[in-house]
C-alpha cells in the first residue's frame, strides 16, 4: 500500500541534504559533498518506492534502490547515473568497505521516523 506520510518525511529529510549540498563553500572536501548528493538521491528513490507501496531494504547502496523501481516498471535510466554515488556514504565518510554489511546500523530510534519504520525490510 502507498506510503505517502512516509515519502513526505524522506522527501523532506533529502531537501535538507539539498539545501545543505547548496551551502557547502567550494573549499570543502569532495567527501561532503558527495555525503549529501548521496543521501539525498538515497531518500529521494526510498520516497519513490514508499509511493509505489513497495518495502525498500535498509541499505545506501542506490543501485539497489533503482533496481527495485526498475522491477516495478519506473524508467529509471535517467537516475542510473547517481549510483556513482554510493561509495559517499559509508566509505567515503567512515572507511568502511560498502562491499561488506555493515551489521552495525541501526533502524532510526527518532519518533520523527515512525511512520517510516515499517518500510525498512519488511517488519
Amino acid at each position: 500500500m502507498s506510503d505517502p506520510k512516509c515519502a513526505r518525511m524522506l522527501l523532506g529529510a533529502a531537501e535538507r541534504d539539498v539545501l545543505t549540498l547548496r551551502n557547502i563553500t567550494a573549499g570543502a572536501p569532495d567527501e561532503s559533498y558527495g555525503f549529501h548528493l548521496q543521501q539525498a538521491a538515497e531518500k529521494s528513490l526510498k520516497a519513490w518506492l514508499a509511493l509505489l507501496g513497495e518495502t525498500y531494504p535498509l541499505t545506501h547502496n542506490l543501485e539497489t534502490l533503482v533496481n527495485l523501481l526498475a522491477g516495478r516498471d519506473v524508467d529509471v535510466e535517467a537516475h542510473r547515473e547517481l549510483t556513482v554515488y554510493t561509495p559517499y556514504a559509508v566509505e567515503f565518510r567512515y572507511g568502511v568497505s560498502t562491499r561488506v554489511p555493515n551489521r552495525s546500523i541501526e533502524r532510526p530510534r527518532s519518533p520523527l521516523w515512525r511512520p517510516c519504520l515499517n518500510r525498512f525490510g519488511g517488519t
